[in-house]
């Protein structure tokens, strides 16, 4: 039996691989904490279960769903980019329901490359923006993010010859890895680069709600002209803490949005209604769950980065999304380092390198991890930094 090339050619997916190394550790009895995976650890608001258990209850969501999603739904994402970004969208032509924002992000480069089209990915990333590049036929073209220019990509390195085959340009904030954040500014830059080369823009933006310090990220669609070039992926997992429910939207340029509808009525069946109810209950019902997840991811925000700028790690204290991006200790590349808190700790962070060449070099450190963990967890790392400062005082 033989396995096609574009299946055969894919990397192992980076959370998988990590999730396999835990459960090894954890089935040989090894008690591991794990800051890898940016899931959060609360439950979903109780009104929106209710919600979800009340519709479940109606047979009429017991059929197949619409691609396209409920009216109702498309509205409420709609009143909600009003009421959160004063953005106007119009519910029929310019928002559509996702089964999470990372299946829209796999698909959409399916409705605008062709075989030998360059992509423009951010670098490091997301894998899935290249993952869905390469399932399209695609080639990467990746964008450096680095410290010295705030983790925002050169728009003008881009070698011209490059810009001539690209096609749709990636972005990503608040970003992940490295949570670093963009403002209007940016957008608008980014808006008049696309039209300059004829590219279509996708903005990953699911960690708007994920803020700190009374920050308040902003949306890719509120520059100037945003509709008119591109897109943006959002999701319910992160604001509302329903990363299990799998649903999401993108918004935007009506042309875009159509093309990945007619994609997704040919390969999927739509949402389960019961959780369209209750996406729309969360949009639309009360917002104080926010300000309480985020007061916890705040609180621990703190404790780690106190702790690894002890440790000796460069740190900068995020302004938003789950994760703190943390330089290696000097000696260290970010497998070498993972590994050694992985062997000697049992602490799980996950290599930079993960998510791109210029990711090495860096830890990626999740916030949606239970109290009792971070503290434990906290006090591993800890008792690492102490061994290895008893081992130099000795080596001296």
């Amino acid at each position: 039996m033989r396995v096609a090339k574009r299946v055969e050619n894919l990397p192992p997916y980076l959370f998988v691989e990590i999730s396999k190394k835990i459960a090894q550790k954890r089935a040989s009895g090894e008690d591991i904490i794990s800051f890898a995976i940016g899931d959060p650890d609360t439950p979903t608001p109780a009104h929106i279960i209710e919600k979800l258990c009340q519709a479940a209850q109606d047979p009429v969501n017991h059929h197949y769903p619409e691609s396209e999603g409920l009216p109702e739904l498309r509205q409420a994402i709609a009143d909600w980019y009003q009421k959160r970004f004063t953005v106007s969208l119009d519910p029929d032509t310019e928002v559509l329901p996702v089964i999470g924002a990372k299946e829209g992000i796999a698909h959409i480069p399916l409705c605008f490359i062709d075989p030998g089209d360059i992509v423009l990915v951010p670098d490091p990333g997301y894998p899935v923006y290249s993952i869905g590049t390469a399932l399209a036929g695609g080639e990467s073209h990746f964008l450096p993010l680095t410290d010295n220019y705030d983790f925002l990509p050169q728009y003008d390195s881009i070698p011209s010859d490059v810009l001539q085959k690209a096609r749709l340009l990636w972005v990503n904030y608040p970003n992940n890895p490295t949570s670093a954040v963009a403002d209007l500014g940016f957008f608008n830059k980014t808006v008049k680069f696309a039209r300059q080369n004829d590219l279509a823009v996708c903005h990953d933006g699911p960690y708007t709600e994920v803020a700190f310090d009374g920050y308040q990220p902003v949306s890719f669609m509120q520059a100037e002209g945003a509709k008119e070039v591109g897109v943006e992926f959002h999701s319910l997992s992160k604001s509302y803490n329903m990363t299990g429910w799998r649903i999401g939207m993108v918004v935007g340029n009506a042309t875009m949005v159509d093309a990945l509808k007619r994609l997704k009525s040919n390969m999927d069946s739509g949402i389960p209604q019961a959780i369209q109810y209750a996406a729309i209950t969360a949009l639309r019902g009360p917002q104080e769950c926010i300000k309480e997840h985020n007061d916890i991811y705040q609180r621990r925000r703190d404790l780690v980065v106190d702790l690894l700028n002890d440790m000796g790690l460069e740190v900068k204290s995020p302004k938003a999304s789950l994760y703190v991006w943390a330089r290696v200790p000097e000696g260290y590349n970010s497998v070498d380092f993972a590994t050694d808190l992985l062997e000697q700790v049992g602490v799980v962070v996950t290599p930079g390198v993960g998510y791109g060449q210029n990711g090495e070099g860096y830890v990626r450190l999740s916030l949606t991890i239970p109290d009792a963990g971070l503290v434990k967890g906290l006090s591993r790392l800890s008792g690492w930094r102490d061994n290895k400062n008893k081992f130099k005082s000795k080596a001296a």
